[in-house]
Parts: C-alpha cells; structure tokens; sequence
C-alpha cells in the first residue's frame, strides 16, 4: 500500500511517500517540502530515493496549489515514484490537536473534519493548516481515504491528578482547560525504539523519553501508555526550547504585562515567538548556533544552554520520582540526536538513580541509533532517531486495512 504523509504547516507542507509493504516493514520512496505558500514565489523540492532532487519554483497561492505541485512531482515522468493516481493508496495527515476526542488515529470524514475544526481554538497556529490539507486532498483526491492522527492523541492515557491544574475546576468544564501534551507520535515511536533496542519489555517498564529540538517536551511512560508530559495546555510549557518560555512563573508575565502595557497578543508573541534560547541570547533559535557563540566564549550563550540542559535534567529527576524509579531514558529530536552535550550533562549526576553513562559511547554520537550506558548500568540509556512520518504511515496501513477488511 503507498501512502503520502503530509504535515501541513501555516506556509509550508512537508511530505513522504511510503510504500507499506506490510505491518513492520516499509520502504521510503520520496520525500520533499513546498515552501512559501502564499507568498509571491514558492518553492517545491522534491527529492526521490536514488534520485536527483527536483525543484520547482512558482506562485503557490494555498495548501492546494502546493498539493497538487507535489502530486504532479509524484507522478513526473522524469522524477517521479508512482506510475499513476490510481497508485495512491492512502493519504496520512499529522493533526497538532485532537483534544478529548481522540484517543488514537481517524479515518477521516465529516465528524472527524468537525472535531478538528472544533480545536481551532486550542491550536491556532496549526490545526487550520492541518486542516487544509485534510481538505485539499478531498477536493483534489476524493477517491482516496484519509487519516488523521494526531500528536495529542498518546497523551490522553494521562490520568487526571496528572493532566489537571490547579485552577477554579469550573474552567475545565467550560472550556477543557488542561494539559493535553504534544509530540505524542513522536515519544511513543522512540520508546518502543529504545525498549528494542535496550531489550526491555515496552509494555512492563518505566520509560522517559526526551524529545529536544527546537520544539521540545519530556514524557514519562508507564507500561507503554503515557503518565505524564512536560507540554501542557499549548505547547509553550515545559523545556526552554527556540522561540518559547517553557515553565514559567504566570505571575511573572502579569507583571511585565503591566510594565510594558501588553495587550493578550504581545504576551502570546513574547512567550511563543520572542523568548527560550534566542530570548535569552538575542542571538539565533537554532541550537547550533548557540553553540558557536559559546565555544567562541559568548556568556549568554554559555548560560542558555546551562539553563536549557538543566530544564531537561530536573524533568528526567522529576518524572523518575513519580513513575517510582525509570528502566530507560531515550534521547530523540534535533538537539537529543545530535548534541553530546545535552545528552552528558543530563546524564550526568544521575548514578544515585542507577545510571552508568558512557562517555565514549556518547562523545561525538550524531543521528544514530546507539546505547549511551554501560552494561553494568541498572537504567539503560539510548539515543533512537524518530520518524515521525513513519508512524503516520503505519497507522494509516493499519487504519484503511481495517476498513478495507
């Protein structure tokens, strides 16, 4: 079965073209981004395995302008994967929110198109552009079935103690005010990785998988089901990440508020678009950057990624303590692939947990699969590349199989 994976973003669509030969095991046949969607010149790059790129540039006025770019690079003589439509089995979309509605992936129809659209509020920046998507292949492909799935829908095995705050319990009942989490596809991808990989059991252990790029969350699994994530009701609270403030006091930003005579849309931008690393360094969002300012011995610098690693760090402590003890650790995302030393200063300090780290293991690793912990060590520790468009793909396999069935 192919199936396009399509993650639709505010002024950019990123894809995949998997071939699901069966459950477990698949094969990449292209990938690529359209850019600049709704901009004067747009961009599509399109990138076929064992091909050459392929790049078009034209007006791309909307999300289904760009589809159907990507579905002419697709089906292109020269560099294209499929011989024809009738070929596209599935379309497989990434949902930011799925509030309480979904426990787990959709096949896409008009409820479904509802409740998405019912989340608007929860996730402006995103949901509608998923949206989008969901609607454009409709109009473009309405033979092809679709589905959704959604990086909230893990989280939703949080139990209440964990999900709820302590404000007046009447705002939940109105409005769902709560923790809802995010990158769910992503955390549970990793921990099923890094159990394999480590050989513990996915379904009988204590798991904290850390997921850190320029978006990031922490998450303690319990059994494989999610217990608790660093993300809260928006994806600002938790870790410092590029852009955005994580933990902060609220009360803090009520009196800068004040100060500076902010309206509710200059505190969304401050917390969301003008704070984390590059707040803190006035320097750039992109970690590797920061890096090169601290290396060249730029204070600020150094202290964003003490504070950024040690956020990380007193996640891991805390998620520990109430799962009663964790079995492993698993480092993902941009920065958990790539950066030895946010993965050897949150590592360590933590023997009186049971954790050996491996510095020679660890020193120089960079977007692989390894363990990161001694033999000897009680807690296992692994960095395990995700894919999160794998788990869209396999999930619409699943999900179209089943109703084909």
């Amino acid at each position: 079965m192919i199936v396009l994976v399509l993650n639709c973003g505010s002024s950019s669509i990123k894809y995949q073209v998997i071939d699901m030969e069966r459950a477990g095991k698949s094969r990449l046949l292209a990938k690529g981004l359209v850019e600049r969607i709704g901009l004067a010149e747009g961009m599509l790059t399109h990138k076929p395995v064992g091909g050459e790129k392929f790049e078009v540039t034209s007006p791309i006025p909307d999300h289904t302008a760009g589809i159907k770019l990507i579905i002419s690079a697709l089906t292109d003589r020269d560099h294209g994967v499929i011989g024809s439509l009738d070929e596209l089995n599935a379309v497989g979309h990434r949902v930011a929110h799925g509030g309480e509605y979904f426990k787990e992936s959709a096949v896409v129809d008009d409820d479904v198109i509802a409740k998405i659209r019912s989340c608007f509020e929860l996730a402006p920046l995103h949901n509608p552009a998923n949206l989008e998507g969901i609607l454009s292949i409709a109009k473009l492909l309405p033979q092809v079935p679709q589905v959704a799935v959604f990086d909230t829908s893990f989280h939703q095995s949080i139990p209440s103690e964990n999900y709820l705050y302590a404000l007046p319990y009447k705002y939940y009942e109105k409005y769902r005010v709560r923790k809802y989490g995010f990158h769910g596809t992503s955390h549970c991808f990793v921990a099923q990785k890094g159990a394999a990989m480590a050989g513990v059991d996915f379904h009988n252990a204590r798991i904290i998988t850390c997921h850190v790029g320029n978006g990031a969350s922490v998450a303690a699994i319990r059994n494989g089901r999610s217990f608790d994530t660093s993300m809260g009701f928006t994806p600002v609270d938790g870790l410092i990440m590029g852009t955005r403030c994580g933990s902060v006091d609220p009360g803090a930003l009520l009196y800068i508020a004040g100060k500076e005579h902010f309206s509710f849309e200059d505190v969304s931008r401050m917390i969301n678009r003008e704070s984390g690393v590059e707040g803190i360094t006035e320097i750039s969002s992109d970690m590797r950057d920061i890096d090169a300012a601290a290396a060249a011995g730029n204070e600020r610098a150094i202290l964003a990624l003490k504070m950024y690693d040690e956020r990380v760090k007193k996640f891991v402590g805390a998620y520990a303590a109430i799962l009663g003890g964790v079995d492993l650790i698993v480092f993902t995302g941009g920065v958990g692939e790539n950066s030895d030393r946010l993965r050897r200063n949150v590592c360590q300090g933590l023997e009186f947990m049971g954790v050996e780290f491996d510095e020679e293991a660890n020193r120089g690793c960079r977007g692989v699969d390894k363990i990161l912990s001694k033999p000897s060590s009680r807690v296992k520790v692994v960095v395990a590349t995700t894919d999160e468009e794998l788990v869209i793909a396999t999930d619409t396999f699943r999900l179209v199989g089943e109703n084909r069935d």
